[in-house]
This record gives C-alpha cells, sequence and structure tokens, in this order.
C-alpha cells in the first residue's frame, strides 16, 4: 500500500479523504504522526493555503502529500467566513465558537438571503518541488440554518443546510455526505486527474 501524507490534523478531514481514498489502496498519514508541523496559512486563496501545506508536509515528510483546504462562504456575508473558516471567532476557536459566531452576525438575516456553499480545493503533489501539481475544486451549495441541527459531521455542519436531503449536513449518514459534499466533489475531480496521469 502506498502512503501519502495528508497536510492536516483535522481528524474529521482524515477520515473523510481516508474513506474517500479506500478504493485506491492509499494509505493516508495524518502528517502529525510524521513530526510534520503546521504550515503558515498566510496565502489569500483556498488554492494558495493548499499549496502552501501540500508543499510543507511532503518536504518535511519526503512523501507524496495531499493538502486541503475548505471553507464555508456565505453570500451575505460577502463571502465570510471563507479563508478564515477554522479561526472565524479568533485564533484557538473550536468549531462550536465559530458557529456561534456565524449565526449571531445572521441573526435577522431572512431564510431567503441565507445562501451558502461549501468550497474545498485539493492539492496532490508528488514531492515538495512538483512543478505540475494537481488541482481539484469541489462546492457544495446550501444555505445556513438559524439554529444548528445533528450531532454528525464537524465544522458548520450543524447549520449548512441541504435542500436536496432536507436536513443539516450534520444530520447526513456519513456515507451520504462522502458521496456529496464539497470534499467529495473535489476529490472525485481528483481521481480523474491521477487515472489520467
Amino acid at each position: 500500500m502506498n502512503r501519502i501524507v495528508l497536510a492536516s490534523n483535522n481528524p474529521g478531514k482524515l477520515r473523510e479523504i481516508g474513506a474517500l481514498l479506500e478504493p485506491l489502496a492509499l494509505e493516508v498519514v495524518a502528517q502529525s504522526q510524521l513530526g510534520v508541523d503546521e504550515a503558515e496559512e498566510n496565502g489569500l486563496t483556498f488554492v494558495e493555503n493548499a499549496l502552501i501545506k501540500a508543499r510543507h508536509a511532503a518536504r518535511v515528510s519526503g512523501l507524496p502529500a495531499l493538502a486541503d483546504d475548505s471553507g464555508l462562504e456565505v453570500d451575505a456575508l460577502h463571502g465570510a467566513p471563507g479563508i478564515r473558516s477554522a479561526r472565524f471567532a479568533g485564533p484557538g476557536s473550536s468549531d462550536a465558537d465559530n458557529v456561534a459566531r456565524l449565526l449571531r452576525e445572521l441573526e435577522g438575516t431572512p431564510r431567503n438571503l441565507r445562501s451558502a456553499r461549501f468550497v474545498c480545493v485539493l492539492v496532490w503533489l508528488r514531492h515538495a518541488d512538483d512543478p505540475t501539481p494537481l488541482i481539484s475544486q469541489g462546492i457544495w451549495n446550501g444555505r445556513i440554518l438559524e439554529a444548528a441541527q445533528g450531532d454528525g459531521g464537524f465544522g458548520y455542519d450543524p447549520v449548512f443546510y441541504v435542500p436536496d436531503h432536507d436536513c443539516a449536513a450534520a444530520e447526513l449518514p456519513a456515507e451520504t455526505k462522502n458521496r456529496i459534499s464539497h470534499r467529495a466533489r473535489a476529490l472525485n475531480g481528483l481521481l480523474e486527474q491521477l487515472k489520467a496521469r
């Protein structure tokens, strides 16, 4: 089985990506297991941040790297929290802190103006200096609920309403989410590129 380093310490991402890559017989190892510290995400876009994380993880580990940069864009907030989704409530904030701030920011916003989307950009590098990284983006459209629902998933899943399933992302079975999420869509695009390469 081939090993790749996932440039993330997020257990939710590791679970989701590991499950999605299982058919390729790839062992996904979290960067923390290999002594890789977190890269400073100082890019201005999801693509820049994913590249920064992938190059750092590949350089330190010596393995091919997969990095994900993802977040939530809310139209009523002009695309925020965007690339700052994980730290929306401040440095070191928890998922619950970020959700609470989002709900406060949207207080009084009518349902029809709460449109949002999850965005995921995946970057695959064969090595740290790979001049032709594979890049894939996935988008999952929905809206922000007035209150949290469900206890599955992670991040903003409890307040992200999925119209096709009439529930919050946190209420979806893991298998369903792994089939329709922004991360699944980005990964499917990446797998097509890997097969072509």
